[in-house]
This record gives structure tokens, C-alpha cells and sequence, in this order.
């Protein structure tokens, strides 16, 4: 079969490219101009996408035509095949077609910890000999690739609340037909489609919805919207959380250490565990727990469990140490919601006590960038001991009222002891780093984006500073 994918580029649409070809698919695709780790990835799979979107892509004709959910319906190619009446799927859609009728999906869902969390269960699963197949949304590290067809039964998928397609404005998650579901948590986010709570509520009450009653939810105690959301589901329900009364709790807090946290869980039949878990943060703590719940559901011993979970390296973009440099540690994280910026930092406390801690931070999603997340905000850089702000990355697409005042919030965190500055540019931001950080200091650059490649520039502008005073 001929298959044609629009957008073949996108985190999801590439690995998909790539599995369609291994099953002997011919794949072309389009795009825009594509750069490492995507264009190396099609690269790999004998792929070379079309550069730019024209309706002559399409001619011969394919018999499929996958759409990725960034695709606007005035898209020339998207123009082409609806003028053709060609067949066509969203990335979700094509991925349940072609890869999950005869699988158990496991499908992780939530606000936050998404990627980290099927990260982790892919490792674990594959660690532990199960064979699974997975499509993790970032770049797990230890692994071959971002996704694997599998033989095993189990097919771990990230199941994004975002839309689908133009065609298909509901969630994505909606499509993957879940046998369990692993629920992190739930907050206001994507304001773009989710325009209040209600709304966000009931695209996750309707995922909790399709998992059978032979399944699994594995939902997060500690997150109240989460835990009103468990009626919906229909099949047996499993929690876990850092409190007292989960299935699957904590025995004692975790110790933090320079290799990441030492963790004692209370597992219902084997009792007390200890584990080491290469990761820093509480948020991490319970991303651990979900895929530690999930896992024994499957039979997994707590013995290779522990085992796989000490071993697990981690994910690209997720706490990411890019380099050292001048005696400068220079970080990279994928945070782009007040939650996840307060969540890291307090991860990065935990990792570097007694090191001064710089956050860098743009705003680049829509909801990012919004005015209501003032407050939040301003609470979650209380964490950071310099604070330097980006623009707001689609501000030309809000009102006045709607965008985030950037000046302001600078402001009130500096007149309470956090000192803050709204830069105008990432020359500003880099200027500024040259001027005034000092080793032992600790940056992390927190952004959805590429943040204009801002860590490594960091690092080799701080590289040229040590080899100057070599």
C-alpha cells in the first residue's frame, strides 16, 4: 500500500512513518524543512520526505493519506486530497489501524508526566523481556528509537489529549483503543481546545470510558481532579500516590542522592520494596509508581522491576544535563506549564542542593503564554534563584487581555527576593548569562520549543569563557 503523510515530520508521525515502512508499506511524506533527531530518524528508514506541501505530492495518487494534527484544512495537499476523495486517517487513527487490533494498548494519559512515564513503562517492559511495542512522544534514552512494533502483547502508547486532525477536533487518545490506562494527573492546559476544566474533564472521563471491565485503570490518588474522574471508568481501578491509602503508596519519603532517589514503595503482595530510580523530583516519584502499578498488573516481578528501574537512563528533554562547562551546569527540559516549571525546579533543588539555580523560560505554547497563568507563575519561579524570561512565543496571536504580562510578573517575583528580568531576546538572555552566572551555578532552559537551541548555545558560549582563561 501506497501511504502518503502529510506532516511526516511531527514526533508522532514520523516513528509512525517509520513502522509503516518496516511493515513493508511504501511511505512518502511532506513537510517543511526538517532537522535532527526527525530528519535523521526518516533518514535511518529509507524515508525522504518532499520539502514543503504541493497537491502534485499526491499525484500518482495514494491510496492512503495520513494527516497530522498540525495540518490546516487550507494546506495544499489537504486542499488536493479532499478535491480527490482519497482515503484518509489522522496519526491516531492509522496507528490503531495498522498496530493495535490485535494488542493490549496500554496508554498513558494526563496533564503532566506523559512522556517521562511511557518512557519508563517502554524500558521497564522491554527490560523485563516483554517485547512490547511502544510510541513515546519525546526521545527516550537506552532505547533504539522512540517506538517499536514489538511482538509482545503489550503496546505502550503516549496518549496525547491534543486534537487529531482538522477533520477530527477530539482527543487523540480517543483512538487507541485502551486496555489499561495509566491517569497522571489533570489541569487546565491546551485552552485552545479545552477552553475550561469541564471541558478537559470529559475528554479524559470519555478515555476512562473505553477501558473494558477486563482492564486496568491506574489512576494518581494524589491528584484530586483525577480521583473525581474514577467513576467513569467501568473497569477495576488501581491507585498509587506518595500518601497513605493508595494501593500503591510510599513506606517512607524519598532520599534524594546525587544518582537520583532511593524510594521504599508498599507493594499489596510483596510487600516493602526498596528501589533506585535515576531521576530527581516527587512528580518523578510518581511516574515511577504508575509504571510500578501498571507493570505488576502484568505479572512482572518486583525482583526485574527493581532492577529495570535502576538501570533506566532517562529521557531526552526531561531534566536533560547537556553540559558542564566554566563550572556552569546547563540543563534542558521540556516544561511549558507552571505545574511542570515548579515540578522541575524542585526536582533540580533536589539534584544540586546549594547551587544557584537559574531558570530560563519561554512561554511558547498558547496556553503558556496566557494571562491566568499569572498566579501560577509567579509561584512556581519562587523556586529559582535568578529567573530570566523569554517572550511569549505566540503573542501576536493573543489579545492584550489575554497575554501574559511578562514585566509584571518579573516584577513581583523580584520584590520577593527572587530577581527576574522579561527579556526582549535570546541575545538578551545568553548576554546576560555571560555577564553574571558563576561557577557552581545550575541553568535549565525550559521550554515546549527548540528555545532556539538556547542550552547549547549557553554551553558553548560558556566553553569559549574556560578554554579563554585557560
Amino acid at each position: 500500500m501506497h501511504i502518503h503523510l502529510i506532516a511526516i515530520g511531527g514526533t508522532g508521525m514520523a516513528p509512525l512513518a517509520c513502522l509503516l515502512q518496516a511493515e513493508g508499506h511504501r511511505v512518502t511524506g511532506s513537510d517543511g524543512p526538517l532537522y535532527p533527531p526527525m530528519s535523521t530518524l526518516l533518514a535511518a528508514a529509507g524515508i525522504t520526505p518532499f520539502e514543503g506541501y504541493a497537491a502534485a505530492h499526491l499525484d500518482p495518487a495514494p491510496d492512503l493519506v495520513v494527516v497530522g494534527n498540525a495540518v490546516p484544512r487550507t494546506n495544499p495537499e489537504a486542499v488536493a486530497l479532499e478535491a480527490l476523495g482519497l482515503p484518509r486517517l489522522s496519526m491516531p487513527e492509522a496507528l490503531a489501524r495498522f498496530f493495535l487490533a490485535d494488542r493490549q494498548p496500554l496508554v498513558v494519559a494526563g496533564t503532566h508526566g506523559k512522556t517521562t512515564t511511557t518512557a519508563l513503562a517502554a524500558w521497564v517492559w522491554t527490560d523485563c523481556g516483554q517485547a512490547p511495542g511502544y510510541l513515546v512522544g519525546g526521545l527516550p534514552l537506552g532505547l533504539p528509537a522512540s517506538f517499536a512494533r514489538g511482538s509482545g502483547p503489550r503496546f505502550l502508547i503516549e496518549g496525547d489529549e491534543y486534537n487529531a486532525a482538522y477533520f477530527d477536533r477530539g482527543p487523540k487518545f480517543l483512538h487507541y483503543r485502551p486496555e489499561t490506562v495509566i491517569f497522571t494527573s489533570l489541569e487546565l492546559d491546551h485552552t485552545d481546545l479545552y477552553p475550561d476544566l469541564a471541558s478537559l474533564r470529559a475528554a479524559f472521563a470519555a478515555l476512562l470510558a473505553l477501558v473494558p471491565a477486563s482492564g486496568r485503570v491506574v489512576a494518581c490518588a494524589d491528584d484530586p481532579e483525577v480521583r473525581a474522574l474514577l467513576p467513569a471508568a467501568a473497569a477495576r481501578v488501581v491507585t498509587y500516590g506518595l500518601a497513605p491509602g493508595a494501593d500503591y503508596p510510599l513506606a517512607a519519603p524519598p532520599e534524594p542522592g546525587p544518582e537520583g532517589l532511593r524510594l521504599r514503595l508498599v507493594d499489596p503482595e510483596a510487600g516493602e520494596v526498596e528501589l533506585r530510580l535515576p531521576l530527581w523530583g516527587e512528580h518523578n516519584v510518581r511516574n515511577a509508581l504508575g509504571v510500578w502499578a501498571a507493570a505488576r498488573g502484568d505479572g512482572i516481578s518486583p525482583a526485574a522491576l527493581a532492577a529495570a528501574f535502576a538501570r533506566f537512563p532517562g529521557v531526552r528533554r526531561r531534566q536533560e544535563l547537556v553540559g558542564e562547562a566554566a563550572g556552569i551546569a546547563v540543563l534542558d527540559d521540556f516544561a511549558h506549564h507552571p505545574t511542570a516549571v515548579g515540578t522541575t525546579l524542585a526536582g533540580l533543588r533536589t539534584r544540586f542542593p546549594g547551587r544557584r539555580l537559574w531558570a530560563l523560560y519561554e512561554p511558547r505554547s498558547l496556553s503558556a503564554g496566557r494571562a491566568f497563568q499569572h498566579a501560577a507563575y509567579r509561584e512556581a519561579f519562587r523556586q529559582a534563584d535568578r529567573i530570566l524570561l523569554a517572550p511569549v512565543f505566540h503573542r501576536q496571536r493573543l489579545t492584550a487581555e489575554e497575554l501574559l504580562d511578562l514585566p509584571a510578573l518579573a516584577a513581583e517575583l523580584s520584590a520577593a527576593g527572587h530577581p527576574c528580568r522579561a527579556c526582549d531576546s535570546l541575545e538578551e538572555i545568553e548576554a546576560t548569562i555571560a555577564r553574571e552566572a558563576q561557577a557552581g551555578d545550575v541553568i535549565v532552559a525550559m521550554s515546549s520549543g527548540s528555545f532556539g537551541q538556547l542550552p547549547l548555545r549557553l554551553l558553548a558560549g560558556l566553553r569559549e569563557r574556560e578554554e579563554a582563561r585557560l
